[in-house]
C-alpha cells in the first residue's frame, strides 16, 4: 500500500518572541494575519523584516505567527551562502548555539546571538496518523517524489503533536531539486 504525503515548501521566514517583536515593530505590536498556514494556529503575517548578513541582506523576510518563546530564523543553504552566514542544520526549535544575525524592522533592530538555522526536513503527523503508520516522534522516514526530477528525500524527521495535520515540510532548495511547484506537491512515504 502506498501512503501519499502532501509536501509543503517552507520558504525563508522568521518567528519572533514578544520582546523582539516589540523592538522591531513597537511596544505591544500585534501581528496581522495575511494567510493561515496548514498547521493549526500558524499563519504568515503581513509583517516582514530585513536580515542583514556580512555579504548581503534579505529584505521582506516574512514573519510567521503566532509569537514564539524564542526568535528563530529559518533559511535555506542558498540563502545562507547569499548572506554570508554559516548556519547549522537543525530541527525547528533547536536554536541553542546556532548562528546569529542582525534583524531590522520598521522601528528598530535586534542582534540575534543565536536562532538562525536551516530547518531539517520533517513530517508533521497527529497521534492517530502516526499510529496508523506505526511511526513515533523523532523516527526517520523517506519520501519519494515522482516526476521528471523525481528523487527520494531521506532523513525526514517525524514530528508528532495532537494539533498537527499530515504534511512534509522541505525548504526551497529541496523543492527546486525535486522540481516541485511554488507551494506544494505530493510524495510517497517509504517505510523500511
Amino acid at each position: 500500500m502506498t501512503t501519499k504525503i502532501p509536501i509543503e515548501i517552507s520558504a525563508r521566514h522568521i518567528h519572533l518572541c514578544r520582546e523582539d517583536l516589540d523592538k522591531l515593530f513597537g511596544s505591544g505590536y500585534e501581528l496581522k494575519i495575511k494567510k493561515d498556514l496548514s498547521q493549526e494556529g500558524e499563519f504568515a503575517s503581513e509583517e516582514t523584516v530585513t536580515l542583514i548578513g556580512p555579504k548581503n541582506t534579505i529584505e521582506k523576510l516574512r514573519v510567521v505567527g503566532p509569537i514564539r518563546e524564542k526568535t528563530q530564523v529559518e533559511l535555506s543553504y542558498s540563502d545562507c551562502f547569499f548572506v554570508g552566514i554559516d548556519v547549522p542544520l537543525r530541527l525547528s526549535g533547536d536554536v541553542a548555539g546556532s548562528a546569529g544575525a542582525k534583524i531590522a524592522g520598521p522601528v528598530g533592530e535586534i542582534e540575534l546571538k543565536e536562532g538562525v538555522i536551516i530547518a531539517k526536513r520533517h513530517l508533521h503527523l497527529n497521534p492517530k496518523e502516526a499510529d496508523e503508520l506505526n511511526l513515533k516522534n523523532n523516527d526517520l522516514v523517506k519520501i519519494k517524489v515522482i516526476g521528471e526530477r523525481g528523487l527520494v528525500f531521506e532523513n525526514i524527521v517525524v514530528r508528532v503533536k495532537p494539533n498537527f495535520k499530515k504534511s512534509a515540510h522541505i525548504d526551497t532548495d529541496e523543492a527546486n531539486a525535486a522540481g516541485l511547484g511554488k507551494v506544494c506537491g505530493k510524495g510517497e512515504l517509504i517505510l523500511e
